[in-house]
């Protein structure tokens, strides 16, 4: 991309003097952060908008990724690294006496997702842009992200996370592309003049869809493909009769309502009221979106609509936009007047889907009342779709009743949106090889039996541009050293550093930049939490969202295992240890804030305990995010991936660690899998139960906890402690609910339904094996190595070229 060092001077220098005169080096941070982008956002622009005019001239069939989150992160080191300027915006700062890291560090991270769902989607709109190839993304403008969390007294406390309290420089606002989506109303019939049915609604609810769009900046090319994201508003939401009888509530009642669509990230759903917003943010996205995308095809190619899938192919990144697929039936059919096949046919073509779980809970289902009060038109589409499936499955299998029951898509007072996707879209993918097995195998498997043509696997990915090139510049300089350039955009040039895994100067080096990326954290921690932690020490990571299955629980047993024996027998001398926590919970979900409570409570015993000190100790990061990530990853040794095998569909921070060279500590999950495979069995440590011995225990409901309490009187001591009212809470009953889930079960659930007390044992022994391993600091350096040396496969690059040669079926578009 060119730049015009002279041109971004002259732009930066002007909208700071505007407000500081001629002395800009007292503009505050964010004045600065704000200048800064915009300026280079002047020189991207250039190329957003003829990336825009060619895909508009070509012919070409694109992609829209709809997801309900995209975890962005921050945009400035993305974008100027990617644009091949960030050297020299620098250079033009350093001139000015301004500083970067100042800017970098004032940019909020983007309240756009969560966790690994929405950072997949970030990298995989990096990955298409590199690629040149035509793919854009379509989500929420959420207002807050899901919540800034403060640890206080140790529990997590949920604060506003108003990452848009300062207007975000990256983003452009298109007023002229806004749309009306839908709620409520009556179902009306008539007929068109040519005689055929049409279904419209009156009295509904009208909400504004507005577009936001942000660039996505390519690597070593001029693509600049869009993320387009939507707001709600009212379009007329202030009463000024009632704001002049003093009614000054209800006066902007209907303009809050709307607005509070767009509000917050995953609003908390427990009850009826929260599903009800939740599938009014689904509904609100995709109904724009799908219009957004029919609007763009009239006006390019006509009203042929059986052409609409040459042009598009739309990919569904879980169940949460799976609503699009009735959506664009109701404006194919309600406002165009396509026949019910022939929109049918369009649908068919057009929709793929991702699957991310294989937990019940997170394949959405909404009750029918909900649904049909909600979205009249669209649930009376979505019953003529389960009509017309029932008698294919009928046919199908004329006998098989409760196949019939269990596959149709409204049932049980529901309506299921997994089974809609999977019957509507010409694609169902998993996210890594495990998974798709256990889909085809266990959870989906009348599906498959039904349409094994549909199923297929894509490991997920990463983007080494964000995850190594700019959160670990001194890796990347290491590697570019060793084996030149050209790993940036193909990560399997990484291979070539299997040469220097016997290379002294080599190891040495990288264990220096580890060090230092230590260091750094340390002292990052210091000053932003108070927190004093031993760089020198191992440092063990688990940071990603907190979940039971992800079992952060079985890690602070562990943790608590070596506090006792530390304490109890003076000999025992294990090498010291930095634990490093990093999650959110959800903010209805109880168990998963006791767990942040324990490892808080334990960590705050062990700081105060003289005993430990120097060799033991754990962290608890607040408001786990991208950009702390960023800082956490390439300073970790090691890497806790230790998931119930069978119930983590992929992990994406698994590879992150590997490509910064942590070793894998996990359970044979997901990718875990897969890494190892490609990393070797001797550079990471495995453990546990495999997905196969939990389907038979399972299945054979032979599961008895009690047994691994009674053979090891460690694990008891750890369970006991949990309520004994002396050792971490005085009452006894501040962690007794996570006791009983383990022990006796609770809720209907069965205890330990994530087998922390099975694989106990084999964790200490997985612990053992790594403290002995890094004991011997050049075989762990060249464990680390290779590890970085074989992350080749898992580049989100390689995921999308998977994805377009098997699914989107796309052509790279050269943008000049």
């Amino acid at each position: 991309m060119e730049f015009d060092a002279e041109k971004f001077k002259k732009n930066l220098e002007g909208r700071l003097r505007r407000q500081y005169g001629k002395d800009i080096t007292q503009a505050n941070k964010h004045d600065l952060f704000d200048a800064v982008s915009a300026s280079a956002l002047e020189i991207i622009m250039p190329n957003w908008m003829e990336t825009r005019r060619e895909y508009d001239a070509k012919p070409a069939r694109q992609l829209y990724y709809l997801s309900a989150e995209f975890l962005m992160g921050r945009a400035l080191s993305n974008n100027l690294i990617n644009a091949g300027i960030k050297d020299k915006v620098i250079e033009v700062l350093n001139g000015l006496e301004l500083e970067y890291d100042m800017v970098e560090d004032e940019e909020p991270d983007a309240g756009l997702g969560n966790g690994g769902l929405g950072r997949l989607a970030a990298c995989f709109l990096d990955s298409l842009a590199t690629l040149e190839y035509p793919g854009n993304g379509y989500g929420i403008r959420y207002e807050y992200g899901m919540f800034e969390q403060h640890i206080i007294d140790g529990e997590q406390v949920e604060f506003p996370d108003n990452w848009l309290k300062h207007r975000d420089p990256w983003e452009v606002k298109r007023s002229d592309l806004a749309v009306t989506v839908k709620f409520g109303g009556q179902i009306k019939y008539g007929k068109t003049p040519d005689g055929q049915d049409r279904f419209y609604i009156e009295n509904a609810e009208e909400i504004t869809a507005t577009p936001y769009d942000m660039p996505v900046v390519g690597f070593g090319c001029n693509t600049v493909n869009t993320l387009r994201l939507w707001q709600a508003s009212s379009p007329n939401g202030f009463d000024l009769q009632l704001f002049n009888d003093m009614q000054y509530n209800r006066a902007v009642e209907r303009q809050n309502n709307a607005e509070n669509i767009t509000r917050v990230l995953y609003p908390n759903d427990n009850g009826p009221l929260g599903k009800e917003l939740r599938l009014k943010q689904q509904y609100f996205f995709t109904s724009a979106s799908l219009q957004d995308l029919v609007h763009q095809f009239v006006n390019k190619v006509g009203t042929d609509f059986s052409k609409f899938p040459d042009y598009h192919v739309i990919q569904l990144n879980d169940t949460h936009p799976v609503v699009a697929i009735p959506e664009l039936m109701r404006i194919l059919m309600d406002d165009y007047n396509v026949g019910w096949d022939e929109a049918w046919m369009v649908v068919q073509k057009t929709f793929a889907y991702t699957n991310h779980t294989i937990l019940a809970e997170a394949l959405e289902k909404w009750p029918i009342e909900t649904f049909k009060n909600l979205l009249p038109r669209i649930y009376q589409i979505v019953e003529e779709i389960n009509r017309r499936f029932m008698i294919e499955l009928r046919a199908k299998f004329p006998n098989d009743y409760s196949k019939q029951n269990h596959m149709a898509i409204i049932h049980d007072g529901k309506v299921y949106m997994a089974w809609l996707a999977i019957h509507a879209g010409f694609s169902v993918n998993g996210v890594a090889e495990l998974h798709t097995k256990l889909l085809k195998e266990q959870e989906l498997k009348d599906w498959c039996t039904l349409y094994p043509q549909k199923f297929n696997n894509k490991t997920n990915g990463v983007t080494q541009r964000r995850w190594v090139l700019s959160s670990n510049p001194e890796l990347a300089e290491f590697i570019t050293e060793r084996i030149g350039h050209g790993w940036e955009t193909d990560l399997t040039k990484l291979k070539a550093l299997e040469k220097f895994a016997d290379d002294d100067a080599s190891l040495t080096r990288l264990m220096e930049i580890k060090q230092h990326n230590k260091d750094k954290l340390a002292d990052y921690l210091k000053h932003a939490q108070n927190v004093l932690i031993d760089s020198e020490t191992i440092f063990d990571t688990q940071v990603k969202r907190l979940h039971e299955y992800k079992r952060q629980l079985l890690n602070i047993f562990h943790i608590m295992y070596l506090y006792n024996r530390i304490v109890e027998d003076p000999n025992f001398n294990p090498p010291a240890r930095t634990f490093i926590f990093g999650a959110k919970a959800a903010s209805g979900y109880r168990r998963a804030k006791s767990v942040i409570k324990l490892i808080n409570t334990v960590a705050e015993k062990i700081v105060s305990d003289r005993r430990v000190r120097g060799k033991l100790n754990v962290v608890f990061v607040e408001n786990y995010r991208v950009s702390l990530a960023e800082k956490i990853i390439p300073a970790s040794d090691v890497s806790e991936q230790i998931s119930t095998a069978g119930y983590e569909a992929s992990g994406t921070s698994n590879m992150k660690f590997m490509m910064n060279g942590a070793i894998t500590l996990g359970t044979l999950d997901g990718a875990n899998i897969e890494i190892v495979e490609s990393a070797g069995k001797d550079n990471a440590v495995i453990f546990g139960l495999t997905s196969d011995e939990i389907i038979k225990i399972n299945s054979e409901h032979s599961y008895n906890p009690q047994k691994y309490l009674d053979r090891n009187p460690r694990l008891a001591e750890i369970l006991n402690q949990l309520v004994d009212g002396k050792t971490y809470d005085k009452t006894g009953l501040l962690f007794k609910e996570l006791h009983d889930s383990l022990v006796y079960g609770v809720e209907g659930q069965r205890p330990d339904v994530y087998f922390i007390l099975a694989d106990f044992d084999s964790y200490v022994q997985a612990q053992e094996k790594i403290a002995a391993l890094y004991s011997d600091k050049k075989k762990w350096a060249k464990m680390a190595l290779l590890n970085i040396a074989n992350s080749g496969k898992f580049s989100s690059d390689r995921t999308i070229e998977d994805y377009v040669r098997d699914i989107w079926k796309l052509e790279k578009v050269h943008i000049k």
